[in-house]
């Protein structure tokens, strides 16, 4: 089966109050089950990421806001991409995981990394600690939740936590599917091989994919599991429009309510897959050419739009449909 996600990473839109931003969320995840999308993302970021804004524009928690739109969709599975495994201790996450399957009548995923974003961990108080020790945690907590999603009672006394008897009641509603998301080839694609469901590639260009593949391959090898069971999907940022002038409004558009430069703008363009259907329906079949099993978009310029879901949802479908 073809995966197709659609990721709100976005809370600030044109014209729509504070009070507002959840009600246009709502209607964003309402939209792309109604395109056909089979499920919704949201990001785990306590401010927002260089390059989609300024750290001080609103992002919410994103386990609530899961909590919540599992009450406004009926279909959709439900994750965020990716849960930053620094910011929850493994227990709390698979506690909050299995409530989010619960409350969603067993829709969710989850989906998770090392975590990255250093402003977040110096500003809110979250320890960041080196690379290594964000992949060494991710290791542990992955070794922690998975056994508790699945029934089992876990002890672990690793560097950096320690369970004892840890237990998950109630159990989830399914078996919830793991994702791990990132490029890297050495450890998180290893883990991917040895410990996950899916593969989300959130970074890097589309020519890269290949020898992506190729590295999880070899991994999956090396540890005795079979490729076919990992389905790997690739994140992707889009600017859609009926028109290419159309597009180019709607950038304009939330330049405007960011308070982007012309220099800011111009630069996002060379970030987003932009452009008319045509334009945006030749990259999206180039990405699945290269053999992946689905693709998770974005509208950071224009999700608020949902007519623009609608289109993006037409678009994509063909472009999986032909792979």
């Amino acid at each position: 089966m073809t995966r197709l996600g659609y990721q709100i990473p976005n809370f600030t839109y044109p014209d729509v109050d504070n009070a507002d931003i959840f009600g246009n969320v709502i209607a964003q995840a309402r939209a792309a089950e109604a395109a056909g999308f089979d499920r919704v993302f949201v990001m785990d970021h306590f401010y927002q990421l260089p390059g989609l804004g300024e750290p001080d524009e609103p992002m919410f928690e994103c386990y609530t806001v899961l909590s919540a739109l599992a009450q406004h969709t009926e279909t959709v599975r439900l994750s965020s991409l990716v849960t930053g495994n620094t910011y929850r201790h493994p227990t709390l996450l698979a506690k909050t995981i299995t409530a989010l399957d619960h409350v969603s009548g067993g829709r969710a995923t989850l989906g998770i990394g090392a975590g990255w974003f250093e402003l977040e961990h110096n500003s809110l108080g979250y320890e960041f600690g080196t690379f290594t020790d964000r992949f060494e945690k991710l290791e542990e907590s992955l070794q922690i939740v998975i056994p508790m999603l699945r029934g089992e009672t876990v002890s672990l006394d690793g560097k950096h936590y320690q369970v004892r008897d840890a237990v998950n009641s109630p159990a989830p509603v399914s078996r919830i599917p793991i994702m791990i998301g990132g490029t890297g080839e050495k450890k998180t694609l290893r883990m991917v091989a040895q410990y996950a469901d899916e593969s989300n590639l959130a970074g890097g260009p589309i020519d890269e994919i290949p020898r992506k593949l190729d590295v999880l391959a070899a991994h999956c090898e090396r540890l005795g599991r079979d490729r076919a069971d990992i389905k790997v999907t690739k994140l992707l940022m889009v600017l859609v429009a009926p028109t290419m002038e159309e597009a180019e409004a709607d950038l304009r558009e939330i330049a405007a309510a960011k308070g982007w430069s012309d220099e800011v703008a111009e630069m996002a363009k060379m970030v987003l897959i932009h452009g008319d259907p045509d334009t945006v329906g030749e990259q999206l079949q180039a990405c699945m050419d290269t053999g992946i099993d689905g693709l998770t978009i974005n509208l950071p310029g224009n999700g608020h739009k949902t007519e623009r879901i609608g289109l993006l949802g037409e678009i994509a479908l063909a472009a999986t449909s032909k792979s």
